[in-house]
């Protein structure tokens, strides 16, 4: 009986084991869609563009004071963490009007970071609701147009997000006033479409090298 206890733990359990691991490695590297093809942000300014790259979209509003904390949190979780990704981007929609205000934002924030990736796309109330809606999802801007959710946006313009979550089931943005949700759910989500396109472009050139 001992042999045979011993055998099974030798052979038997890693493979198991390595079956197990290999499986979830398989099925690694997708974060669901939640909204496919969500309008490009370029339609409210066209200095600033979705496509193509990997952006972490929020809507700040027109108190962006009010949102100072909100876009540290953001900045100090994610993007110094991400930034070094050739495709990574933020984008923070605001209204027209508030330039002078974002300019202040990006300085103090610039004593941080370097924000070369922080980008701001100007609209008006109308564009900017209408963009909002795009996004199909179950949450809402407040008066000032702003919310202190953002948006994981792939490089097809696909909303990403969770449709399992623990707590909310389908799970459309991140809450930055909550560092704890960047930390455990943002962070997390965000290395995931990362390594799937770094498994893409892996893939790529395997096929280009036969």
């Amino acid at each position: 009986m001992k042999k045979a206890f011993v055998l099974i733990v030798l052979f038997v359990f890693p493979l198991v084991a390595y079956l197990f691991f290999a499986s979830g490695i398989n099925n690694f590297g997708r974060l669901p869609i939640l909204t496919e093809n969500i309008p490009n942000v370029s339609q409210l300014d066209n200095e600033v563009n979705l496509d193509n790259k990997i952006t972490i979209l929020g809507f700040l509003g027109s108190e962006i004071g009010q949102k100072k904390g909100n876009a540290f949190n953001l900045n100090q979780k994610i993007y110094k963490r991400f930034s070094d990704f050739n495709d990574f981007q933020i984008v923070m929609v605001v209204p027209k009007g508030t330039e002078d205000k974002v300019k202040a934002l990006k300085n103090e924030l610039g004593t941080l970071s370097d924000v070369e990736k922080w980008n701001f796309a100007y609209g008006s109330e109308a564009e900017i609701k209408a963009f909002f809606r795009g996004l199909k999802t179950n949450m809402y801007l407040d008066e000032n147009l702003g919310t202190p959710y953002v948006y994981i946006i792939d490089k097809s313009r696909n909303l990403r997000g969770r449709n399992d979550d623990e707590e909310e089931g389908t799970k459309y943005g991140f809450n930055t006033n909550s560092v704890a949700e960047l930390n455990n759910k943002m962070e997390d989500d965000v290395k995931i479409i990362l390594a799937e396109y770094r498994l893409a472009l892996k893939k790529n050139n395997a096929n280009r090298s036969k």
